[in-house]
């Protein structure tokens, strides 16, 4: 993943999460998810949908569930989808 449009999500209301990225298959900045990782050392991960704007709620996931979803999304755990 690559840093994208930095400048539009720093300023969420959650100071914990500032330096926000997307994937590099994404394109363009419509549709695209982007996460952030918490610089207080928790290990949680924000996410937030560009299409919903900059005012969009954050949904933070613990650090334990995002490395079970990356690691079912590795192994093809949800190519039915």
């Amino acid at each position: 993943m690559t840093m994208s449009d930095p400048q539009q999500y720093t300023n969420r209301t959650n100071p914990r999460f500032t330096t926000w990225m997307k994937s590099p298959e994404s394109g363009g900045n419509e549709g695209c998810l982007f996460v952030s990782t918490a610089n207080d050392g928790s290990g949680d991960v924000a996410l937030v949908e560009s299409e919903a704007g900059t005012d969009a709620p954050i949904q933070v996931v613990p650090r334990k569930s995002w490395t079970a979803f990356l690691g079912g999304a590795k192994t093809g755990a949800f190519d039915h989808i």
